[in-house]
């Protein structure tokens, strides 16, 4: 049997590695992860008691609904909850807008790079993926940040969705209030354009536009987000939409896998919200450690634009594959997009000294060129 020429076509999406694999590997105690954009911190303990208490109910199906969640969600955003749907974290949703809206001939426009999971989707869905170049977001740096006069001009009568992740993954940068306003209002109304916020509680930039403001009035827009994140979910897999026009939601809603989020993840995720005060708390010191480890990456010579998420990119072009592996060596973990740059989580402090020692070693030990 053979699956659609599509499909044997796409590569196979990899995850960030396992630090006891590599402990093991290469005969240390522990390795260092810094590759997957999670948070640092341990489960909030409201979440472990919710865990705890739904856990029990775990031989009955979930809500397929998320009725709680659901709730949750529209009252915290001011939202009707038909406006809003939930999944098994945003990157399912993201397929679910792709089945939801995108036919064979089609296309989807986005950001290059971006989040890598974009041209996964439009080819699974048949549709052509529109790859828009990132552009230089300051005089004489490398290209990091959406172009989105380029974005909107490469919007065609095929174009079903566009996808905007604010603040962009793998770099960092985001795109702020007056462009994005203006390239929405330039996409026309049959285009749906997804604004992907997975990481909106890192952001501090104050000219850094809520998604959620933009889209109220804006029928063709709709927000994704993710708990995976700040809220420190990554395990427990959930995410949602909030969509201005109802239809948009009730079409994704179609294509949902019916009981995706389990019970635990609905009990989670609620319980999370309940806990904003500590997950504000939690944001904030991801951000001071962001800072200082940029500062730190600067002061070693190295080219950091001004991150509003909770990873910093490293555009060393070529080096890029032999960086990670000598970091990997010195058993740190990093993301290594091929030709183009590493992405590095914000960790603890104490993992980020060891990140820190590990680029000094590795430079050290470079050939003088």
């Amino acid at each position: 049997m053979s699956a659609r020429p599509a499909v044997q076509a796409l590569p196979a999406y990899r995850p960030g590695r396992n630090p006891a694999d590599l402990a093991r590997e290469i005969g240390v105690d522990r390795a260092i992860k810094l590759a997957s954009n999670e948070v640092a911190f341990p489960p909030l303990p409201a979440v472990v008691q919710a865990l705890a208490a739904a856990a029990g109910e775990t031989n009955r199906y979930p809500d397929n609904g998320a009725v709680v969640l659901t709730r949750a969600l529209a009252d915290r955003y001011d939202v009707d909850p038909a406006q809003v749907v939930t999944g098994c974290g945003a990157v399912t949703i993201c397929q679910e807008l792709a089945q939801a809206f995108n036919d064979p001939g089609t296309s989807i426009a986005f950001a290059w790079r971006s989040f890598e999971m974009y041209p996964l989707l439009a080819r699974v869905a048949g549709a052509r993926a529109v790859q828009v170049p990132l552009t230089p977001g300051r005089p004489g740096g490398p290209a990091d940040t959406h172009d989105l006069e380029a974005m909107a001009a490469a919007i065609d009568d095929t174009t079903r969705l566009v996808f905007v992740c604010n603040p962009n993954n793998p770099t960092g940068t985001a795109v702020r209030r007056a462009g994005l306003e203006k390239f929405l209002d330039a996409v026309p109304e049959q285009t749906l354009v997804v604004l992907d916020e997975a990481y909106r509680e890192f952001v501090t930039d104050p000219d850094v536009p809520d998604g959620i403001e933009l889209m109220r009035g804006r029928p063709n827009v709709a927000v994704l987000r993710t708990f995976s994140k700040a809220w420190g979910l990554a395990g427990i897999r959930v995410g949602y939409l909030v969509a201005e026009d109802p239809a948009v939601a009730e079409a994704v809603g179609k294509t949902h896998m019916p009981f995706s989020v389990s019970m635990l993840a609905q009990a989670a995720a609620v319980a999370a919200l309940a806990s904003e005060d500590e997950v504000r708390a939690r944001c904030a010191a991801v951000v001071a450690e962001r800072d200082r480890l940029t500062a730190a990456l600067r002061e070693r010579g190295m080219d950091v634009a001004d991150s509003q998420a909770n990873f910093v990119w490293l555009p060393v072009g070529e080096q890029t594959a032999a960086l990670a592996a000598a970091l990997e060596a010195r058993a740190v973990i990093t993301r290594p997009f091929a030709g183009e740059g590493i992405r590095v989580t914000v960790g603890t402090p104490e993992e980020d000294d060891v990140f820190l020692a590990a680029l000094d070693d590795v430079r050290a030990a470079a050939p003088a060129s």
